[in-house]
């Protein structure tokens, strides 16, 4: 029996990114992502799987983001049994993530079946509770180390190398070996840029044969990260002077932290002035916490910072908030401050609150620093709509819009040819994570390079040669 792929999520699309790999002796599941849609299709999609749970041989976890570990209580709950491979630090990230989602699933599924009781309606169940969330982070995790090569299932053996991403994040190298002969597949979904604070760059696998990549940004081109810092730097400037706010709307994992990253370092070089830095987010206060206990996944001059005592998550006037009560305490405070909250693209978290008491200042700065989605609160922002809803109370949108682009963590089009020409010789690629504009674009970059690319369909299984 040859060697297959299925592709089941993440496939032409960004979101719930899962990939089984099956040989004649083994089947391994190469990250376990929760779809993000429209409700009743992201649970319908979340609750199936194309494939027994309880036959896998192993689940190996790529990095710690929900779309690509979010669906594992899910997997347990359908009768997991085999171990789940990754990093330690994805491990620890994992951990928090899942309880996360399962609360926010309960909180969610609370306010939907409150209304469906008022209409009539059948009342809902989340996906998973905290408390699943919790259980299934608490299955056999095998933590493995960036270069060790690990036997995961008979004739199948696992390499993780560092992808740059997030803390943690790994390129998947899967050996499958059937008699003699031996297949090398390489999984790069996500795959971080050279030069990203805190983390090493990309460790491109060599002498694959076939290689699973991402191409969410696979028609576009990042500005260089330096920009980031300037950019921040000059918003704060300005907000300071109109003596307002800078309301910053961040991912609580990696975006958060590198936005700390910059901070610290305009602080220590004096090119800021000392104002009062609030991190307002329980959950992103926990993950820092973990990025401090695993600084040996960070590159080498982050690590000698760290051991000297300047630790980007250490300076002055940085201020942690757990406590709500001094979390609503931050809008009655009328002086220039930075407060960085969740969630990413406003659609739930503290940073509704922040919104909803600053949005309306001329003298406040809302600034974006990651992605935000089509139909979401963030987008409003983005598009400077005049007038936005909160808490379905429509405000008008007088803060100043800052944009900037060169904090994403995911390659772009050149950087993401020049890493394949790093592994190659290659038979072929399979693009995934991605939307079907990039994918294409992509594909059409490959193969202009006279390499054979691929864009799967949702749930194709594929024979390799």
């Amino acid at each position: 029996m040859a060697v297959k792929i299925k592709f089941m999520g993440g496939v032409r699309t960004v979101t719930g990114s899962s990939h089984l790999v099956i040989s004649d002796l083994a089947q391994i599941l190469l990250d376990v992502g929760l779809f993000q849609g429209k409700r009743d299709l992201a649970y319908q999609k979340n609750s199936h799987f194309s494939f027994n749970p309880r036959e896998l041989d192993a689940v190996i976890l790529s990095h710690a983001h929900i779309d690509h570990c979010g669906n594992m209580p899910s997997l347990v709950k359908k009768g997991l049994r085999c171990k789940i491979y990754c990093t330690h630090a994805t491990r620890d990230l994992t951990k928090l993530m899942l309880e996360d989602s399962g609360k926010i699933q309960e909180e969610d599924i609370r306010y939907v079946n409150k209304i469906n009781k008022r209409l009539g309606l059948p009342l809902r169940k989340p996906l998973y509770t905290k408390l699943e969330a919790s259980k299934a982070a608490k299955r056999r995790f095998v933590n493995i180390s960036s270069g060790q090569r690990v036997g995961v299932a008979k004739n199948v053996f696992v390499t993780l190398h560092d992808a740059g991403h997030i803390l943690g994040s790994s390129i998947v190298e899967l050996e499958v070996k059937e008699g003699d002969k031996s297949t090398r597949i390489g999984y790069a979904v996500d795959l971080g840029r050279k030069n990203l604070p805190m983390l090493n760059d990309p460790d491109m696998p060599k002498n694959l044969d076939y290689l699973i990549l991402e191409s969410t940004y696979g028609g576009r081109d990042h500005a260089p990260i330096e920009e980031a810092k300037n950019k921040l730097r000059d918003a704060i400037k300005r907000t300071i002077e109109r003596k307002g706010k800078i309301i910053i709307p961040a991912f609580t994992l990696e975006r958060t932290q590198e936005v700390l990253y910059f901070l610290s370092q305009l602080v220590k070089e004096n090119q800021l002035p000392a104002l009062p830095i609030y991190v307002d987010s329980p959950l992103a206060t926990e993950i820092t916490e973990v990025f401090k206990y695993h600084n040996n996944y960070m590159n080498a001059q982050t690590r000698a910072e760290m051991d000297n005592g300047n630790s980007p998550f250490e300076f002055l006037n940085l201020r942690f908030v757990r406590d709500q009560k001094e979390s609503k305490a931050l809008n009655v405070d009328k002086r220039p401050m930075v407060i960085i909250a969740g969630s990413g693209m406003c659609e739930s978290g503290r940073v509704l609150h922040h919104l909803r008491n600053n949005i309306e200042d001329s003298r406040n700065t809302i600034l974006v620093v990651g992605y935000m989605a089509k139909d979401t609160l963030g987008r409003r922002i983005v598009e400077r709509e005049k007038f936005v809803r909160i808490f379905g109370v429509e405000q008008e949108l007088n803060a100043e819009v800052v944009i900037v682009n060169a904090f994403s963590a995911h390659a772009d089009k050149d950087e993401l040819l020049e890493l394949v020409g790093e592994c190659l010789p290659l038979k072929r690629i399979f693009l995934v994570h991605g939307e079907e504009e990039q994918c294409q674009a992509l594909w059409a970059a490959l193969s202009q390079k006279g390499l054979d690319a691929y864009i799967p369909m949702p749930d194709e299984e594929v024979t390799l040669a």
